[in-house]
């Protein structure tokens, strides 16, 4: 036997310095503060300049604390919907923006003086203002770096602000457009209004949460009855969670179709025949007899008298009974108590019998101090005051009008989202936009126009009031049935909000905010309309920003045609939702971001896509629809694409008083800014989905394969020039063009997705890929002729060029996804190649392969493997190598040995597949048992044609 030779260095294996360990929290940094010197982002607008256009708008997060995991998951979101417009050839501008006026901050400067024991309305307005604008610029400061950290390409040193003062003018012009096209009104009608805030609420701040009221049951006695006479001196109850109301009853309401019973007790008592067993049992009355019921359109001009009508006053006046269609037999009484100052049903059914609201409760939820019953207390929000042992229970029980009370009634109730308070609806003059005015100045649609058609939600234009021109309620509709929605069931949530929702309240009253520039003549109540005024208001805004609006600057802003004491100022602030509803006109219209501009001459929609979570179906999503849509006549996005919420691991809501939150900036300390876009891009974004610390270790070991999968490919590249390519796909080997043909699927696959945002699939595909066809298949089976043939053979030749072509297909379709590791990867191959952020969309060659015959070939495979396990676990062979294979004979015609990694492979009669240890010898390079090897160690004739004699 001659001595054997070691012939390890004669094997081509893979050669590469990229580490398989990515230590990605300490190398991201490094990699984020090279592309901020380079200014790849600049770079980016530099190449891409004069292609087409995407515009993704950048909905505002509110500038106040640290960015959390719903931050993290949007972004990622957005830099993916960039970065693959990018990557195919479009020009993708990104100008990242925050809100930065509203509640929440004047809130948070508010607890800073509550503990320096300050009074915030001591303080000068300006001085307080300028607090607010400093603390929003803080938390922008913070949250631009913790965002920049996720590795988004964006106009971070020229973000838009809503506090700009460019942007405050902007704003104050966009309500001016709506006051000169007649789009305001100022009106009192019960709004959500704050007593913890002392503000107004748009249906947007609120939230509902669960909660357990007072009931209580109050008798109203019958002075007065036309239809029934017999019913003087009985008693209509009446029953409501709400007791704070009572002390503001002008009416009561019946329903004019439901049945009614006459109780007899120790008094006789009104209440609906369907409820008065709860009633009996709730109240504890003893029923003797029960009066033939009656309609409750036979209560048509019954009065009754307050439980609290000895105080005199207010309380003595009739309360009359009038027909209300809201009023059901679900729960309570079948009668209700009318407070227009608390409701809206109540409201309009008041006012369409001229009874006004009296305006008691005060801004803090306290009743006026000149009120007759309870003046200056509460507040009306407070539990306590409101319990069965309260001051209001404790009066109606002496007066003989509390029938039951008790603590136990279960339903949901409206928060304010920021304080989480309870709100309460309180009727207060406030500035309104209209939904159903027909907008005269917004071009009539012809019935002929498409987009008149009745189809989904859109407007009928048989209807005459559409036809010269629509209400803002009606192209709104239209708008929403004109844009793309991803998922498409965001359509019907959004529609279904505008199509029910009231008039936009747009005023509040606080200090932090962008003011209602409006002055109102003192005698006529009519707000000015002069072009001049409106101009000298837009300019100083522009110039001072908020403050510009002032009382001692008034008469300059009114010039000399008026008189600043016929008019007054008014000094509400608007909804910071119309401020953000309002960033479409100056950060996409304005020129100061020249690239998000569109041609001269386009009019529709600037941005093709807004993303926000779904909440802001209710929010910004809304906001702007409608101030675009009253301004422009359409929506300012052509698609809407929105996401679900964060659950933890379990599928709950994350709470910090739970304790089960995820940081993304823990995360990113520990496992960096790719694991996390990863997980982003990883999960079905568009419903709720879950995050925890199995998941990311899950995530993590999808990177790992990614990433040894890149890592592979730059090894096995090494030294790869183009003198060794294959340029003729016919000319390669069938398992080549077989590939080849796989990577023009996924090609087609990851195209489709980035057009239906659809990044859920995108990446599932890519690490499919790279794990399933690559790994697992192609780079297994290769793996032979990578190390053993010849560097000039042919198949070794296509090999290499196939890994060339996948290494920078792969390395683009992943830059927008891991976007560090892409550029650390690429960076490896081509030290001096600039950003792989810079490439564009591979152009991947076009390959035919029989994929019927490969599928029947990878699911025999597939059992070949499993037959050689047992022998492997059993010690049988030591490998694959040393097993020989016997496959039917019906088996597709390819080099089955090859394919299986297996040593020899035969053709037998049945169909079954067997597997036996090999009796060849072993080579001593390539390790394959083969019947050519003369003895163990001695080489098979590939492997001695390539290697060289020793000397």
């Amino acid at each position: 036997m001659t001595e054997q030779r070691d012939y390890r260095s004669t094997v081509f294996l893979p050669k590469t310095d990229f580490p398989m360990k990515a230590g990605l929290p300490q190398k991201e940094p490094g990699i984020l503060a090279r592309w901020q010197a380079e200014k790849i982002y600049e770079k980016t607008r530099d190449v891409r300049r004069g292609r087409e256009k995407f515009v993704l708008h950048d909905g505002p997060p509110y500038a106040n604390g640290d960015m959390h995991i719903g931050h993290a998951l949007n972004h990622i979101l957005k830099d993916m919907v960039v970065r693959t417009q990018t990557l195919l050839g479009k020009d993708a501008p990104y100008v990242p923006g925050w809100d930065c006026h509203g509640l929440p901050i004047e809130w948070k400067v508010e607890e800073e003086y509550r503990k320096k024991k300050k009074n915030k309305d001591e303080v000068p307005a300006e001085e307080f203002r300028a607090e607010c604008r400093a603390y929003a610029q803080n938390w922008v400061n913070v949250q631009r770096e913790q965002l920049k950290r996720l590795g988004i390409n964006g106009d971070w040193d020229n973000p838009y602000l809503t506090m700009d003062f460019q942007a405050e003018a902007t704003i104050v012009g966009e309500l001016l457009k709506f006051a000169e096209n007649g789009m305001l009104y100022r009106g009192a009608k019960p709004v959500m209004w704050s007593p913890v805030e002392k503000t107004a609420l748009a249906e947007a701040e609120v939230e509902y949460e669960d909660i357990t009221s007072t009931q209580i049951d109050v008798a109203f006695e019958i002075t007065e009855s036309p239809k029934l006479p017999g019913l003087v001196g009985a008693y209509v109850v009446i029953w409501t969670t709400t007791p704070w109301t009572i002390p503001v009853n002008q009416a009561l309401a019946y329903g004019p179709d439901v049945k009614y019973v006459a109780l007899v007790a120790d008094r006789t008592y009104i209440v609906a025949e369907q409820l008065a067993e709860d009633f009996i049992k709730r109240s504890g009355i003893t029923v003797t007899d029960r009066a033939n019921w009656f309609t409750g359109s036979d209560l048509e001009g019954t009065i009754a008298r307050h439980p609290m009508h000895a105080l005199g006053g207010f309380f003595a006046e009739p309360r009359p009974l009038l027909a209300g269609d809201f009023v059901t037999t679900e729960s309570g009484t079948g009668l209700v108590h009318m407070a227009p100052d608390h409701g809206e049903d109540d409201f309009a059914l008041c006012k369409a019998h001229g009874i006004n609201p009296k305006f008691v409760v005060e801004a803090d939820g306290k009743y006026r101090e000149d009120w007759l019953w309870l003046a200056g207390q509460g507040s009306v929000i407070n539990p306590k005051f409101n319990a069965a042992d309260g001051p209001i229970c404790s009066d109606l029980r002496e007066a003989g009008a509390l029938l039951a009370a008790s603590a136990d009634y279960k339903h949901s109730y409206p928060h304010s989202w920021r304080s989480k308070a309870k709100v309460i609806y309180r009727c207060t003059p406030q500035w309104f936009v209209p939904m159903d005015k027909v907008m005269t100045h917004i071009s009539p649609k012809s019935p002929a126009d498409k987009r008149w058609e009745n189809e989904g939600g859109a407007i009928d234009p048989s209807e005459e009031n559409l036809m010269d021109a629509p209400t803002l309620r009606a192209a709104a509709l239209q708008a929403i049935a004109d844009t793309r929605f991803v998922p498409d069931k965001g359509r019907n949530r959004i529609g279904a909000m505008v199509e029910g929702r009231p008039d936009w309240v747009l005023s509040r009253q606080r200090a932090w905010g962008v003011p209602i520039t409006l002055f109102v003549d003192r005698k006529t109540g009519e707000y000015l309309v002069d072009e001049a005024v409106n101009d000298r208001i837009r300019n100083a805004i522009r110039a001072k920003g908020v403050d510009g609006w002032s009382d001692e600057a008034a008469q300059e802003l009114l010039g000399n045609d008026y008189k600043a004491e016929d008019y007054e100022r008014v000094a509400d602030i608007l909804d910071v939702w119309f401020d953000s509803g309002s960033t479409h006109a100056f950060v996409l219209e304005s020129g100061r971001w020249p690239d998000l501009l569109r041609p001269e001459g386009y009019t529709g929609p600037k941005a093709d896509l807004y993303l926000e979570g779904s909440d802001q179906h209710r929010g910004w999503f809304q906001s702007s629809l409608l101030e675009a849509c009253a301004t422009r006549g359409h929506a300012p996005y052509k698609a809407v694409l929105t996401h679900g919420f964060t659950m933890d691991a379990k599928g709950m809501k994350m709470s910090k008083s739970l304790g089960n939150t995820i940081s993304p900036l823990k995360v990113m300390e520990t496992n960096g800014a790719d694991i996390i876009r990863l997980w982003a891009l990883s999960v079905d974004f568009t419903e709720d989905h879950r995050i925890g610390d199995e998941i990311l270790k899950g995530v993590a070991d999808q990177y790992r394969k990614l990433r040894n999968t890149l890592r592979y490919l730059l090894g096995a590249l090494d030294g790869f020039s183009d003198t060794e390519r294959v340029h003729n796909v016919t000319e390669m080997p069938e398992l080549e063009r077989y590939v080849l043909s796989l990577l023009g699927q996924l090609d087609k696959t990851l195209r489709e997705a980035v057009d239906a945002f659809d990044f859920n699939t995108y990446v599932r595909a890519l690490l499919d890929f790279c794990n399933e066809d690559l790994s697992a298949f192609f780079f297994d089976i290769r793996k032979d002729c990578l190390y053993c043939d010849a560097p000039t053979d042919p198949k070794r030749r296509a090999y290499r060029t196939v890994l060339d072509i996948l290494f920078h297909a792969l390395i683009r379709y992943a830059a927008p996804v891991i976007v560090f590791t892409a550029e650390e990867t690429w960076g490896s191959r081509y030290p001096d190649g600039g950003s792989v952020h810079l490439l564009e969309w591979p152009e991947v060659p076009a390959a035919e392969a029989d994929a019927a015959k490969w599928a029947e070939l990878r699911a025999l495979r597939a059992t070949v493997t499993e037959a050689i396990e047992p022998l492997r676990r059993e010690k049988i062979i030591g490998s694959s190598l040393a097993a020989v294979v016997t496959v039917p004979a019906a088996a597709p015609d390819a080099d089955l040995a090859e394919l299986f990694i297996t040593g020899t492979v035969t053709r037998g009669q049945g169909g079954d597949v067997t597997v036996t240890p090999s009796t060849d010898n072993k080579c001593g390079r390539c390790w394959r048992h083969l019947p050519e090897v003369t003895e163990d160690g001695a080489l098979c004739d590939r492997c001695d044609d390539v290697v060289e004699p020793a000397e």
